[in-house]
Parts: structure tokens; C-alpha cells; sequence
């Protein structure tokens, strides 16, 4: 297998799903799912998921720029890895999603709703991550990254978003986060249905969204806005030298939740509003029937302002910045 996004959007199996070269052998599962061993043994095992939207085009080009290189054998893999393109259907489509959006199904979340192809596919991928964590050595490594894009512009062109985590953050993770470039984090203090969350909370992996730039469709793509990303899962895949950190991400922690319940639902941001937009104490953001959300902090930046997402999901995001004493928890670099 040569292409393997393209044999991905094709829709079909691959002629042969399984294989090997000087450094690697590999292994179709199923559609959009594909796992890399080394040759050598590894000290880390690795998740890249992007695709889970199917409008968000440019991290899936993005990794399957890197892993041509290893199915052809020219690069060398340094980590045992599992690839997977969330949603095929939604990517062939161009759609975010076709009925359901995966990224809130995790997690069990899926019996919750019809059975219908988005909800047996997050069952299908949680299995995924359940069989290549099993197949774990003793004390290996893991860490999740899943690729997205944003709706919205955003003020932080690049930022990750971590789950809730009852354990210290590797400083390692967190340094290479930093490496990648992205200018923000944002920590999460509540569960959520997505599949970082449910890495994290279930098979203890060190797991971020990464969120690369704004949603276009296939083609239309500038993959040089996105270099220190792409540099730092280089250096991670095949094992290279990580560049230098040249500026640390700014750090946010969630503190409220905008929810949309039905039809009455107003959210009172225009489309133009930007990721990290900033809002003083006492602005009105949202009201449906009696509920009204407003800014309680001195400060508060919102984050994925969505006004037609489905009844009972999430409208939007309210951010407070962390200051250098509060900080967030960090375990030694021996952990």
C-alpha cells in the first residue's frame, strides 16, 4: 500500500493489508485504520487520529504526507504507531459529519444515541485503541495526538486542547507541544465524549487536540502554516532531533460551558467572532427560555462558538487564562 489516504477515500480494502519493509511491517485493520511495528523494539507507542471531521482536510493531508515515507521505506519509524482517519464517510462527503458528531460519542457515548454508521464507528475506533494499548510493553509510552482544524479563525492560529486528567501532564508531552509550535493550551476540568478523552481516562494516555488552522476542503490547503506541527511529529515518528522550544504556549483552563437545549437557543456572537475573543465580567453571551450564560471572571475568552450544533451539545467554550503561580500540573521529567 502506497497512498494511505487514498486507499482510505476509495472506500476499499486494500489488495494486500498487510506488509513489511527494512524498517517496519504494517497492518490494515479496517477502513482508515492502520498500524506501523519497528523493526527495532520502541519505547513509545503512538496514536495520530485526525479526520474524526470530515471537512477538516488539511491534518489528514498532513499525515499522510508523513507516513508515505515509511510505507515506502524510506524513513525509519522510532515509535510503535496506530493511524486512523476518523470518519471515511464524512471525509469523502466533505462534511463535518454525516449524522452524528463522532467527537462527542466517546467514551460509551454512542449507545446514547440511534445505531446508526457514526455511532458503531466510534465503538469500532475505541476498540482500535483498546487492542493496540493491550498490546503495550511493560512501561511503554503512550500519547494520543488527534489532527483537527477549527471552524472559526482563531486569535491563537495554533492551539491543543487537553482533557481532563487526574495525573500530572508528562513535562516531556507538554515540551513537545511546545516544540510543535502551537501558541496555546487549553486544559479542560470536566469529562467529555471526545477521543482524547477517552485515551486519557481509560487507557492513561498522555493525549492532546491539536487544533492546526481553520476547516477547508481538500486541495485548498496552505500545509506551510502548519511546519512546526508537521517538524515535531517528524522528529517524533522517525526518531529525529525535536527543534528547539522558541516561545512557550499561553495557558488556558476552561471555566464555563455554553450548552444549546432546543429551538430557543441564542447565542449572542456574531460569525465573524474569533477563537480566544475576550469578553469583560457581566456580558450576556448566551440565553435560552429562563437560562442566561454570562461572564462571570474578570476575563473570559471563548472557544468554538457554535450556535447550530445539535440540541443537548456543546455551543461554546469560556476560557480563563492561567497566571505563571497558578500554572498547570506538570509531572518531573523522570515521570
Amino acid at each position: 500500500m502506497q497512498d494511505f489516504l487514498q486507499q482510505t477515500l476509495s472506500g476499499q480494502p486494500p489488495a494486500q493489508r498487510q506488509g513489511s519493509n527494512a524498517h517496519l511491517s504494517w497492518q490494515w485493520h479496517d477502513e482508515g485504520i492502520l498500524s506501523l511495528t519497528p523493526v527495532q523494539p520502541a519505547q513509545q507507542a503512538l496514536v495520530l487520529s485526525a479526520g474524526i471531521h470530515g471537512n477538516e482536510t488539511a491534518p489528514v493531508e498532513m499525515l499522510n504526507l508523513l507516513l508515505s515515507p515509511l510505507l515506502r521505506g524510506e524513513k525509519p519509524l522510532a515509535v510503535r504507531l496506530l493511524v486512523i482517519l476518523g470518519n471515511p464517510a464524512a471525509l469523502r462527503s466533505g462534511k463535518r459529519y454525516q449524522q452524528y458528531d463522532i467527537n462527542r460519542l466517546f467514551g460509551g457515548r454512542w449507545q446514547q444515541v440511534a445505531d446508526v454508521p457514526e455511532a458503531q464507528r466510534a465503538l469500532r475506533l475505541e476498540q482500535a485503541l483498546e487492542n493496540f494499548w493491550r498490546a503495550c510493553r511493560e512501561r511503554e509510552i503512550r500519547w494520543h495526538l488527534d489532527l483537527h482544524t477549527a471552524i472559526r479563525g482563531s486569535y491563537h492560529t495554533r492551539f491543543g486542547v487537553l482533557p481532563l486528567n487526574t495525573r500530572p501532564w508528562p513535562a516531556a508531552f507538554l515540551h513537545w507541544l511546545a516544540a510543535a509550535k502551537l501558541e496555546a493550551l487549553v486544559f479542560h476540568r470536566a469529562p467529555g465524549g471526545t477521543f482524547t478523552h477517552y485515551s486519557c481516562e481509560h487507557h492513561d494516555a498522555a493525549s492532546c487536540t491539536l487544533e492546526l488552522g481553520k476547516a477547508l476542503p481538500f486541495g485548498r490547503n496552505d500545509l506551510s502554516q502548519f511546519h512546526g506541527a508537521q517538524q515535531a511529529l517528524a522528529a517524533l515518528l522517525y526518531g529525529e532531533t525535536l527543534s528547539a522550544v522558541q516561545a512557550r504556549p499561553r495557558h488556558y483552563h476552561v471555566t464555563q460551558q455554553i450548552t444549546r437545549h432546543g429551538e430557543e437557543f441564542v447565542l449572542h456572537m456574531g460569525p465573524e467572532t474569533l477563537n480566544f475573543t475576550a469578553f469583560p465580567q457581566g456580558t450576556l453571551l448566551a440565553e435560552e427560555g429562563e437560562t442566561r450564560y454570562y461572564v462571570q471572571q474578570a476575563r473570559e475568552y471563548v472557544l468554538f462558538p457554535n450556535p447550530q450544533v445539535a440540541p443537548g451539545l456543546r455551543a461554546g467554550l469560556m476560557l480563563v487564562e492561567e497566571t505563571a503561580q497558578q500554572g498547570s500540573r506538570v509531572a518531573s521529567p523522570a515521570e
